[in-house]
């Protein structure tokens, strides 16, 4: 299954309408619960990164048999310190951002923690690549 989203900059009111759309069609294939929640948790701080940061962005999720697997791709401004950016507390939202409870410094290090692979990528002025994916099942384990 192949979906693909388009996500407007600054426009709260839909901040999180993405997630809401992942976690039904998953909870419809029957993938397990706390699967689902990890996966909806690092989506919708992806997605809140893009609205909050970028002036666009596009989600694409792909739900494979034995994971799911998520691009994001946003037209911002970028991250010119992504360890930095890692980091639990630090936060670039502007103040209006945080009035409205965004911002607070979690969004990667809560993707992190929720994604079983999570890789970012980002040029400034030219915009962020987020790539998480979730598997189904534990990973098989190699027995080199």
């Amino acid at each position: 299954m192949f979906f693909e989203y388009s996500i407007e900059g600054g426009n709260f009111a839909q901040a999180g309408s993405t997630s809401s759309q992942v976690k039904k069609n998953l909870k419809q294939l029957n993938v397990d619960g706390s699967v689902i929640k990890r996966t909806v948790v690092a989506l919708y701080e992806a997605e809140v990164n893009i609205v909050a940061h970028a002036f666009r962005g596009t989600i694409i999720v792909e739900i494979m048999e034995d994971k799911i697997h998520i691009l994001l791709n946003d037209e911002g401004p970028g991250i010119p310190d992504i360890g930095k950016a890692m980091e639990i507390g630090f936060s670039t939202a502007s103040p209006e951002v945080r009035e409205m409870g965004f911002g607070a410094g979690m969004g990667l290090s809560n993707m992190k923690n929720n994604s079983d692979e999570l890789h970012i990528s980002s040029k400034v002025g030219q915009g962020t690549r987020v790539e998480i994916t979730n598997y189904f099942q534990a990973k098989p384990v190699s027995l080199q």
